[in-house]
């Protein structure tokens, strides 16, 4: 499954702020916004329409010294549960103007999820006349989006990841982070109407890192040989308790990889799952820790020493 990252389990506001730095010539920066979102399992779909993408602040030259700066404002639709491990380009090439800014805000105007469930998928849909449902999708019951449509969703920026702007840069990338197991929930008091508080991050992109994990069969010997190390999946687990899972592929004929990208800084926990019926042991206790820092990549190597099939 595909989803969008978020890192801890506490969001804090920035310490510094969005700065936009005035040239001389009054120069604009040219800002991009990336998306991606966090491990998640729980959710078939995680549809949601962003209307509006725009920075809060002062622009300089403002007489009141406050002033929006809308990044985005013909209306998007994506399915949030494509994006792991991947990003899509939510704006491209904005050009900002010269100011302080300390927040950034999405309006999403409409969505839909589609549960798991006993005998079947469930929808839940902001109305049932939604324009990103499918057609003819049977909506089963009410998402509820408070304040999405109206003031915006805060965009939070992790305390080690603050983002800066100036417009000497000839482009600044942020990575946002929609994570989606955290973000919708059922609603308390059984009235089966579900609930979107969504959890969002923003970094500057060069903050983000990956995990990769490689698995080897060492002296182990498998029934169908060493490409039977491609039936395993790694499981990435954030401080939330969020996963992710990822099928391995060979990177050599004895040596098989998963490589989790655009995780923002801070601990996972990473394990491994295989197929029904199999278990098995291996050099190092599951799930071992990643500490993922700024820009860098963490490494995970397990080793088989044990297989059987039951």
């Amino acid at each position: 499954m595909r989803n969008l990252r978020q890192l801890t389990s506490t969001l804090l506001l920035a310490t510094g702020l969005l700065f936009v730095a005035a040239c001389g010539d009054g120069g604009k920066a040219r800002v991009t916004l990336k998306l991606t979102d966090a491990p998640g399992d729980t959710l078939e779909k995680a549809v949601v329409t962003i209307s509006k993408v725009y920075l809060k602040g002062s622009v300089d030259g403002e007489k009141d010294g406050k002033g929006d700066v809308v990044l985005l404002s013909e209306p998007v639709t994506t399915d949030l549960l494509t994006l792991a491990n991947d990003t899509a380009d939510l704006v491209k090439d904005a050009e900002v103007p010269p100011g302080t800014y300390k927040e950034l805000r999405f309006v999403i105007t409409g969505g839909y999820i589609q549960v798991k469930g006993d005998g079947g998928s469930r929808i839940f849909a902001t109305s049932s006349d939604y324009e990103g449902l499918p057609d003819g999708a049977q909506v089963d019951g009410e998402l509820h989006m408070p304040s999405a449509s109206s003031s915006g969703l805060k965009v939070k920026f992790d305390k080690d990841a603050d983002v800066t702007i100036t417009s000497d840069d000839d482009q600044k990338v942020i990575l946002v982070d929609f994570d989606v197991a955290q973000s919708f929930g059922k609603e308390a008091g059984g009235s089966g109407r579900w609930v979107m508080r969504p959890i969002i991050k923003g970094a500057d992109l060069q903050f983000s890192g990956n995990v990769e994990v490689t698995l080897e069969a060492g002296s182990v010997s498998l029934p169908m040989g060493p490409t039977q190390l491609g039936s395993f999946s790694a499981v990435l687990i954030n401080s939330d308790g969020s996963r992710e899972t990822m099928a391995f592929t060979a990177r050599t004929p004895t040596q098989y990889v998963a490589d989790f990208k655009y995780l923002l800084p801070g601990t996972y926990q990473v394990d491994l799952t295989a197929a029904a019926g199999v278990s098995f042991s291996t050099d190092i206790p599951r799930p071992a820790t990643a500490t993922v820092s700024s820009g860098a990549e963490s490494d995970v190597h397990f080793v088989l020493t044990s297989f059987n099939v039951e």
